[in-house]
């Protein structure tokens, strides 16, 4: 009997190891695919935190990862069907088992890419999350693609142009000031007739800017913000109305509204699907040196009750309420909702501090102005929950530089609202609003002249 309960033992030992191996591995949760133009993002979510390696190959382009404390399962294959043909930048997945705890997934590439791979912690609904995100290798030139992307067919110009004739009426007088040509100076007498050897040698012409930096040069560039994106979703109405979706829906009916006068140009901080750190938005609005800044978003609360529209400027101390606080912190949560590899981010991080820093008085002063006109054309077609502009923290307004505004919409945690933001007429209405504001805000305020030769 002795010598029975000793094999039993020993036997219980031998498994023992391979017991807690598999008790060690993680479970897949979800794994989700981000495509977009500025980048593509794949996120493997588990229960237990996951250790990756990778290394990129050449020859053809191929990001390979080798995750540890994991083995394949079918949560794990879904990530083959995940990517979509028209993705930006993989072309193909294909997953392993390297080892008996190792998984190798190879991301083949459509293009020389500059990967970020991190972790991040449980938050919000989400559990472990390993993120690969693949950014372009050489960053696009922002002052091209707004030029092309202006570029539209001749129909989609007309009606476009139709639809806001009303706001081009405001703006073209502006306009015409900004690019009346000055009066051509007096004529010079002609200059004495020298000795051909004592003629000074002709200075050499002046060197031609840049095609895209001299297009943008003289017009008006505004940049608008749809908040949240991808990973996060923003708030979340009574019905499942994502802010993320309803914001960037208002975003592009704005950018076509906008982009049919000839001398505006539209940048969309996120133009589809996909979560941009606060700090890259404000990078990409400086970076093509933008004359406003507006960020929309949708409001949410705890109680339903809560209801109307809400306009925000930077403050360069306290709130101006305890609500505006409140809601400036929520807003700047979302970097860790959203996910930023924390490591890349420490020195943007620091630019962003420096920029509050540089934030002035003249810039607080214009967003106030942009913010009341937005604000009194807002409460035109619905209720404001302040009859004026707030003022608070919020991460996304820190361009010392550019007039900044967020916009909260309504409360999508509302019932009633949430239904008025689903429709497309009241979307279409929230455009009218916003664009009268802004070409009321330029009306009174013109843009100082550009020089778009140099980005940031």
């Amino acid at each position: 009997m002795k010598r029975r309960e000793s094999l039993g033992f020993l036997a219980l030992l031998l498994q023992a190891p391979h017991t807690l191996a598999a008790d060690s591995q993680a479970s897949i949760v979800a794994v989700r695919v981000w495509p977009a133009a500025d980048y593509t993002r794949v996120t493997i979510e588990s229960d237990r935190p996951l250790a990756a390696k990778h290394f990129l190959v050449d020859s053809p382009h191929r990001l390979v990862i080798d995750v540890d404390g994991l083995t394949l399962s079918p949560g794990l294959r879904e990530l083959i069907g995940k990517v979509k043909a028209d993705d930006p930048y993989i072309s193909g997945v294909r997953v392993g088992q390297n080892t008996p705890t190792v998984v190798r997934i190879v991301l083949d590439l459509k293009q020389p890419a500059a990967p970020q791979v991190f972790t991040l912690a449980p938050v919000a609904a989400y559990k472990h999350r390993l993120v690969l995100d693949l950014r372009p290798a050489v960053e696009a030139d922002p002052l091209a693609a707004l030029v092309k992307a202006h570029d539209q067919p001749p129909a989609a110009a007309r009606r476009a142009e139709a639809a806001a004739s009303a706001v081009n009426d405001a703006l073209e007088e502006l306009i015409q000031k900004i690019e009346r040509p000055a009066p051509p100076p007096p004529k010079a007498p002609p200059p004495p007739v020298v000795a051909a050897a004592s003629r000074p040698a002709p200075a050499p012409p002046p060197e031609p800017k840049p095609p895209a930096a001299a297009a943008v040069d003289s017009l008006i560039v505004i940049a608008l913000d749809p908040g949240h994106g991808g990973e996060d979703p923003g708030a979340v109405g009574p019905s499942g109305l994502k802010e993320k979706d309803v914001v960037l829906a208002v975003g592009l009916k704005l950018r076509e509204r906008l982009q049919s006068n000839p001398n505006i140009r539209v940048l969309m901080t996120r133009d589809a699907d996909f979560f941009v750190p606060l700090q890259d938005r404000v990078r990409k609005a400086r970076r093509v040196q933008a004359d406003l800044f507006v960020s929309i978003h949708a409001d949410a609360f705890i109680t339903p009750q809560a209801r109307g529209a809400s306009v925000f400027v930077l403050s360069d101390g306290a709130a101006t309420s305890a609500a505006a606080r409140w809601m400036a912190n929520k807003e700047n949560a979302a970097d860790m909702v959203g996910g930023v590899n924390v490591g890349a981010a420490t020195k943007d991080a620091n630019v962003l501090r420096a920029l509050l820093d540089m934030s002035t008085t003249a810039q607080i002063k214009d967003s106030l102005k942009l913010g009341g006109e937005v604000l009194g054309q807002i409460g035109r077609i619905g209720k404001l929950h302040k009859p004026r502009v707030e003022q608070a923290g919020f991460a996304v307004l820190k361009a010392p530089d550019i007039p900044s505004i967020l916009v909260e919409t309504a409360f999508i945690s509302n019932p009633e609202e949430e239904k008025k933001l689903r429709d497309p007429d009241y979307q279409d209405q929230l455009v009218d609003a916003l664009a009268s504001g802004i070409a009321k805000y330029f009306a009174k305020n013109p843009p100082m002249a550009r020089k778009r030769s140099t980005t940031l």
